[in-house]
Formats: structure tokens, sequence, C-alpha cells
């Protein structure tokens, strides 16, 4: 059996990221559009109408509050939609990286294992982000909503695992 080096399942994993969060990001995008959303895919996925941090969605907060506690220095609204965009796109692709190392270590990378990682990343967010003020308790989110967030996050979870498997080499 060919195993994979573990620089090799980190950059596998880097790939499998960032692909598990584009796929998600169209799933969450297509709701957009279905909802009545009129910016383009290109604008709603750069967060173009975020403009101050009021506006600005949980990834950016915690962006902010990671710069801000690090370097002692404020940021201004102007750079909440770039806050946003590397926070959620670094945490999707830095995750895909965990999911490599883990992933790569086993005899042999399967897509099954992608809804539970997905499902974990998901859950993660609901155990650090109520403590940090970002998000409310669990128990405090309708069904439906906790069940489009876990959707998006199989998504990302499956395509990711689905992406590492494919980048994985064959014995």
């Amino acid at each position: 059996m060919t195993r994979t080096t573990p620089l090799g399942a980190v950059i596998r994993g880097l790939v499998a990221g960032t692909v598990g969060t584009l796929a998600m990001d169209a799933l969450l995008f297509w709701r957009y559009k279905r909802g009545g959303g009129q910016d383009g895919f290109l604008a709603w996925e750069f967060s173009s109408t975020v403009r101050t941090w009021d506006d600005a969605p949980a990834p950016a907060q915690v962006g902010r509050r990671l710069y801000e506690g690090l370097f002692q220095r404020k940021l201004p609204d102007s750079q909440a939609a770039l806050v946003n965009n590397i926070t959620h796109w670094g945490y999707g692709i830095l995750n895909g990286a965990a999911y490599g190392v883990l992933a790569g270590s086993l005899p042999k990378p399967r897509v099954t294992y992608g809804p539970p990682f997905g499902a974990g990343v998901w859950l993660t967010g609901y155990a650090v982000l109520p403590p940090a003020g970002l998000y409310k308790p669990i128990y405090e989110y309708d069904r439906v909503t906790l069940a489009k967030d876990l959707s998006a996050h199989l998504v990302y979870g499956t395509t990711t695992a689905a992406t590492f498997a494919t980048l994985s080499p064959r014995s």
C-alpha cells in the first residue's frame, strides 16, 4: 500500500479544504439566490455588502478579535469584508490541512470520513463561538437554522474528503 508523506498529506489537505470551502459556498450561494438574493457570485463571495463591523458575520468578528488581540491595534470598518474572507477561507483551508494529516495517517482515505469531519467542524463553531459572544448557545437556534448550517458543513466535509481521496496516491 502506498502511504502519503506528512507533507503530502498537508498539501493535499490544503487543496481539499479549498475545494470543500468552495463547495460549501456554492451551496450557500444557491440558497441565497433561491431566497431572492440579487448579488452575483463574486460580489456575494467577497462580502461586498459588508461595510462595517456591525454588518460583519462571525468569521469577520473572529478575525478582528485575533488581529486586534495580537497587534493591539483597532481595525477600521473598511477592513471588515476582507477580514471576513480571510478568516472564512483560512478556516476552511486550514481545517482541510488538519483533515489531511488525520486521513493521511489512516490506511486508506475514504469519502465516508467526510460527513463526521464536516459535522465536527460545524459543532466546533457552536462550542467556541457562544462563549466568545459571537453566537447564541446552540439550543437557542431553531431546527431549520441548525439543519441548514449543518448541511452546509456536511457538504464541506464530504467534498474535502472526496478531494483528498482523489488526490491521494494509489497502491
